[in-house]
């Protein structure tokens, strides 16, 4: 039956001939093909599913999140409010990888206790596919979790309850007393000494969904997404109103006039397009307070949802650490990319020709993203700012079939082999691309490959198949060659 006959879905960016194909290139190098089956799909798959972790100050949570992703990363001390930033970890249990959100910190005498834990737990419970909600069994439910469990309610998101701090079996009646919040059965755990946190991360994943759908580009349907980020005052919102054609957003000589995103629908070229201002990243999260702290917050969130990231860099001053930080965090977030270098038509001659030196020695390591100098005030040079993010959207999707690319890396280590390291030359054996926005590779190899050989080869995957606009993710796998049978 054809039922049982799995899709290219099912494969990452792969079709089912194409699929065999390869897997049969696989075997003929006398790789492990279950593994190499494995490395497909962890590279394929879309963005990983999100679990957060919620709850009051001191209940546990940078405590619990160490103990998810197995290690001592999270800071934890017995007082409330150490964990300030949204940090998000890579994790991994009974071989299902996701990403765990430590959440928590926020100054009491800002907004009050309660708009803060709201705002807070609204952001992460809005970013997150299901959420770890710790509560302290030794106190049990206060007026704060009742709180919580509201906007909890209203989300939607599945819940995993947590009571934590039951260090023994005379713990177990706290625990049970937490049925209370109406969130379903708690599991008692002790996140210090792992006490029942096995079973708690098997409810987790049932609540997780296997692969998250594909979030951008046309599997949502409607108009593409594009974030307008930058520091506070480099114009983002002139320029949402420059190519609205209305003064829809609030603009003020004082920075950081916009506090939360903004939407706003708008016809270009022919094109519908959803524009998103946000507002500007001062500084590092953790040295924010109130409205600016959630502000960052919205913004990063802003820029998950997007596709892409137009970031907006004043010209007329020089390229700070905070704009390489901001273009660093889009990077990361695997988003096409636009730099816009705003006021233009300020700059003079000397001003332009140090900014070309700024950019070479600042931003390196980003030639491939799309360039446009423009001026929000008087509209200059906007004509081409859709050329540019649909550039940048055509390479953030571009897929090359795995026969043209391993013909491609064979002409590279024909031309170009690794360098002889320890008496041994490491090659790439095969390859293909295991997903698009942004574009994922993997690399078979029969040993380590080098950080400047491996930007060699994204180098030269730029040159021969023009991903301009996008970060591109390589990774390389290792393998020891089966032995054969007698």
């Amino acid at each position: 039956m054809n039922d049982q006959t799995p899709t290219g879905d099912e494969h990452g960016a792969l079709g089912d001939a194409e699929y065999a194909e390869f897997m049969e290139l696989a075997a003929e190098e006398g790789f492990d093909l279950e593994e190499v089956e494995g490395d497909i799909a962890a590279a394929g798959h879309g963005p990983l599913p999100v679990l957060a972790v919620i709850g009051r100050p001191n209940v546990g949570k940078s405590t619990l999140v160490n103990r998810i992703i197995g290690r001592r990363e999270a800071v934890v001390e017995d007082k409330p409010g150490v964990t300030r930033d949204r940090v998000t970890y890579e994790a991994d249990w009974n071989g299902r990888r996701f990403k765990v959100v430590d959440t928590g910190g926020w100054e009491q005498d800002v907004l009050g206790i309660d708009a803060s834990v709201a705002m807070q737990a609204e952001f992460a419970i809005e970013a997150a596919d299901a959420v770890v909600f710790v509560v302290d069994a030794k106190v049990g439910a206060t007026d704060t979790d009742e709180a919580v469990v509201k906007l909890l309610r209203r989300a939607g998101k599945p819940v995993v309850l947590v009571a934590n701090k039951v260090d023994g079996p005379s713990g177990e009646a706290d625990a049970a007393m937490l049925w209370s919040l109406g969130l379903g059965e708690p599991h008692p755990v002790s996140a210090l000494h792992g006490r029942g946190t096995g079973d708690m991360l098997d409810a987790a994943l049932e609540a997780l969904p296997e692969a998250p759908a594909q979030t951008f580009g046309t599997a949502l349907g409607g108009p593409r997404r594009i974030a307008l980020i930058g520091r506070p005052n480099v114009g983002k919102s002139s320029l949402l109103n420059k190519v609205a054609g209305e003064e829809r957003v609030v603009v003020n000589e004082q920075a950081g006039t916009t506090r939360d995103p903004v939407d706003e629908i708008i016809e270009l070229a022919g094109k519908t397009w959803k524009f998103v201002d946000t507002a500007g990243i001062r500084r590092r999260v953790h040295l924010q307070e109130g409205a600016d702290y959630y502000a960052s917050l919205r913004t990063a969130a802003a820029v998950e949802k997007a596709e892409v990231a137009v970031v907006l860099i004043d010209a007329s001053e020089s390229i700070s650490v905070q704009d390489q930080r901001i273009i660093t965090m889009a990077v990361e977030a695997g988003r096409a990319l636009v730099i816009a270098y705003n006021k233009w038509d300020t700059l003079d001659e000397e001003r332009r020709f140090y900014l070309e030196r700024e950019i070479e020695r600042d931003l390196v390591q980003i030639p491939w993203a799309m360039r446009v100098n423009v001026s929000a005030r008087t509209g200059r040079h906007m004509e081409k700012l859709v050329p540019a993010i649909e550039t940048a959207l055509a390479g953030w999707e571009t897929r090359i079939p795995t026969g043209r690319l391993n013909a491609f890396l064979g002409e590279i280590v024909a031309s170009h082999p690794h360098p002889i390291r320890g008496g041994k030359q490491p090659r790439i054996l095969f390859g293909t691309q295991a997903g698009t926005k942004p574009p994922r590779f993997v690399l078979f190899a029969s040993g380590f490959l080098e950080a400047g050989y491996r930007r060699f080869v994204e180098r030269r995957l730029r040159e021969e198949f023009s991903f301009d606009g996008t970060p591109i993710h390589i990774s390389v796998r290792v393998r020891e060659k089966r032995s054969k049978k007698k």
